[in-house]
């Protein structure tokens, strides 16, 4: 541990975000995902000589916008160039892509990470298409366990953006932290829907290390296709040790790219690391250059809604919230817009909070759902915390009634009346079901009497026995106070 003390990282990370475009980048075929392979293809997208690409324009738009909302520079004119390799993935055995004029650049990411905030510094966002897809046939799914490769070229020419960070990043944490909120900040431009599972949002993780204080990056490897923020975490965070101890050796870290895997926790070689050379980039000559106007841009960017970082200071300073709970609420736009409409019917925005965060997401989490997708409705869900408020039902009844709305979608004044839950709060009732307690326990009577705090949970359970739940147990509690002290 002292001796990896002595070491900080240097991280920076390319992500890859698939635009949800109806069309692909360059010509008129339908995206897909998990349908027939080679279905969704043309000779466009499949490089056939004579077939010339176009310009998705809204792909152009949705690229903008993301490079608005990351604080970057818009390039008014851009130009797209050919990226030459030979793999079978790309048809062409080049794809398109951008190169020196990219479409923005200069940007950064605010990312809280509780105590700080880490700016990360944004070197440029670039449009090029994806590639097809291999699959390697077998258990596992690893090229090197199967038996054959099957291409499927349905994915071949998706629209595509590059998000590549300065290396600012000191930590795994931090790494995963700017992943979050980068895919956070994205599925609010509602421009990607960033499933790492389907493999619409993808990480590549740049790494060095060097002593603290020290100015110079060493020499640095990548860590590819990072599919998860847990793999980006636990990746970073083995090849960073394993940095350590080739350096402490007094070995040389080799400028490389490596996998990891999962199973086994570690990073793999898998080749030298190419350069920019190594791709004989040229500009693409069967595409114009996008020539941008001021009033584009400023249009594109009057669409970017308020952004989660901005969403959780105004959730903290209008609503009361601590940070912490500004954070989760602000970071899904769908949960944000649903605590708004409960605080237009409710005004205790952090009870609202706390049930959201709590029993709402624990039901969301357990059925796999959104909570657009939930049959609670604000008002409604209010209505029952309301109930609460009053005494008509008690909290561990709301529990039961929330679970029931959450499954049935009914009101919980329906619940609560088929189920016969209402609360007795009548305090010559109660006063009636207390006097026979307190006579059938003379015991636990006198060792309230006596001090014993203990005593009084005992006979408030007794109450609630003999209502089936039902007496407000405050009420219930000052009652017997009241008669036994």
């Amino acid at each position: 541990m002292e001796r990896e003390n002595k070491y900080e990282a240097v991280i920076g990370l390319e992500t890859h975000v698939e635009l949800s475009t109806v069309t692909k980048m360059f010509c008129g075929c339908r995206l897909s995902f998990g349908e027939e392979k080679n279905k969704f293809t043309c000779p466009v997208c499949l490089g056939h000589p004579g077939s010339l690409p176009v310009t998705n324009w809204k792909a152009v738009e949705y690229a903008i916008k993301i490079a608005l909302a990351l604080n970057c520079k818009v390039n008014k004119y851009t130009i797209f160039h050919r990226k030459n390799y030979f793999y079978p993935d790309m048809a062409k055995n080049y794809q398109i892509s951008q190169y020196d004029i990219p479409l923005s650049s200069s940007g950064y990411l605010d990312v809280d990470m509780g105590n700080y905030t880490r700016r990360v510094g944004i070197t440029r966002v670039h449009m090029e298409e994806d590639t097809g897809k291999l699959v390697h046939t077998g258990v596992t799914g690893r090229i090197s366990e199967s038996k054959a490769t099957i291409v499927d070229y349905n994915r071949s020419g998706t629209p595509l953006i590059e998000i590549v960070t300065e290396p600012d990043i000191r930590s795994p944490e931090e790494a995963r932290e700017y992943l979050i909120a980068l895919r956070n900040l994205i599925l609010f431009l509602d421009v990607s829907d960033c499933s790492m599972e389907e493999g619409s949002m993808r990480c590549d993780a740049n790494v060095s290390v060097r002593e603290k204080n020290s100015s110079k990056i060493g020499t640095k490897t990548e860590i590819k296709n990072l599919n998860s923020f847990k793999f980006l975490q636990k990746g970073l965070e083995y090849e960073i040790k394993r940095q350590i101890k080739v350096v402490e050796s007094g070995d040389k870290v080799i400028q490389q790219t490596r996998h990891y895997d999962s199973k086994t926790g570690t990073t793999k070689a898998m080749r030298s690391k190419e350069e920019a050379q190594d791709y004989r980039y040229f500009p693409e000559p069967d595409l114009v250059p996008i020539c941008l106007e001021d009033e584009t841009i400023e249009t594109i960017r009057k669409t970017i809604p308020e952004l989660p970082l901005a969403k959780a200071r105004r959730f903290k300073e209008r609503y009361g919230l601590s940070a912490e709970d500004s954070r989760f609420l602000a970071n899904n736009m769908e949960i944000a817009d649903y605590f708004e409409e409960c605080c237009r019917y409710y005004d205790n925005p952090k009870n609202i909070a706390n049930w959201i965060m709590g029993d709402f997401s624990a039901l969301l989490n357990k059925e796999k759902i959104a909570i657009k997708e939930s049959k609670i409705t604000p008002c409604n869900m209010c209505k029952m915390l309301e109930m609460v408020d009053k005494g008509k039902i008690s909290s561990r009844m709301a529990k039961s009634v929330f679970e029931e709305m959450f499954t049935t979608g009914k009101g919980p004044e329906k619940i609560i009346t088929e189920r016969g839950l209402e609360q007795v709060s009548d305090e010559s009732i109660l006063e009636s079901i207390i006097d026979e307690v307190i006579k059938e326990n003379p015991g636990p009577v006198e060792q309230f009497r006596e001090g014993k705090e203990k005593a009084m949970s005992f006979l408030i359970g007794q109450v609630m026995a003999k209502t089936k739940g039902k007496a407000n147990p405050q009420l219930a509690n000052k009652i017997i106070r009241k008669k036994i002290v």
